[in-house]
């Protein structure tokens, strides 16, 4: 499955390097009123800081992907990648510092496939309902 960057008109493939360069942008900024329509997976985006939104995209035991929502380049809004430091089996202590959508998507895609496909999945029904699009980062 290959998702078209509309910078360029060229195809990037997940899993490539070349998609580890790809964020997420969204086409408005996420507020109270319109954060639900980010929700993935039965679960709801959580404001954690003032503009920083965040829930939980894969857990388990090997590795964790958490959403990051919020302004990274500019003014524009980006769905981006944490991993979370996990304690005591569900006290989140820590975020990293934010990772590339599409570098998520491979980190994710080499823990388990099925779920990376999932994700990308929810990404193309983002751009279908015209809520944001992919981007290379230069």
């Amino acid at each position: 499955m290959a998702e078209e960057n509309n910078q360029d008109n060229i195809e990037i493939t997940p899993g490539s390097k070349e998609f580890g360069k790809m964020v997420f942008r969204l086409n408005n900024p996420v507020n109270a009123e319109n954060v639900s329509s980010l929700n993935y997976n039965g679960a709801e985006l959580e404001e954690i800081q003032d503009g920083v939104y965040a829930q939980p995209a894969f857990v388990s035991d090997e590795f964790n992907l958490f959403f990051v929502v919020t302004q990274l380049i500019g003014d524009d809004w980006i769905i981006a990648f944490s991993k979370a430091t996990i304690e005591n089996d569900n006290e989140i202590t820590d975020l990293s510092d934010p990772i590339p959508t599409g570098e998520g998507l491979n980190m994710l895609g080499d823990a388990s496939a099925d779920d990376a496909n999932n994700l990308l999945s929810y990404f193309g029904t983002l751009v279908d309902a015209k809520r944001g699009e992919w981007r290379l980062i230069e």
